[in-house]
């Protein structure tokens, strides 16, 4: 007997309501030292608030934006800076 089993994609940008819920998701990805998985978690974060809102508000392409922010991507610093202040997000540097 197989028993069926229901799959559903899973996609972070649902999930991502808040500010508070951004900056704590960014942070989580910050904190593994991958700059791959960041750009990710930053794209997931644009996705949520529309990426084609980003676009207009940072002068970007939207082409140029998921193309940046994928975890393949590996976005210029300010590309990063841009979104992270549409976003209304900051980044601080801190000792341990």
């Amino acid at each position: 007997m197989t028993t069926k089993v229901r799959l559903s994609s899973w996609d972070a940008a649902d999930y991502l309501d808040t500010a508070e819920d951004m900056a704590l998701y960014l942070n989580a990805a910050l904190e593994e030292n991958d700059p791959s998985l960041i750009a990710a978690a930053l794209g997931d974060i644009a996705r949520s608030k529309g990426m084609s809102a980003i676009a207009r508000e940072t002068g970007l392409s939207r082409e140029t934006l998921y193309r940046s922010l994928s975890p393949s991507g590996n976005p210029e610093l300010g590309t990063i800076l841009k979104v992270a202040e549409c976003l209304g997000l900051r980044f601080r540097i801190s000792t341990n």
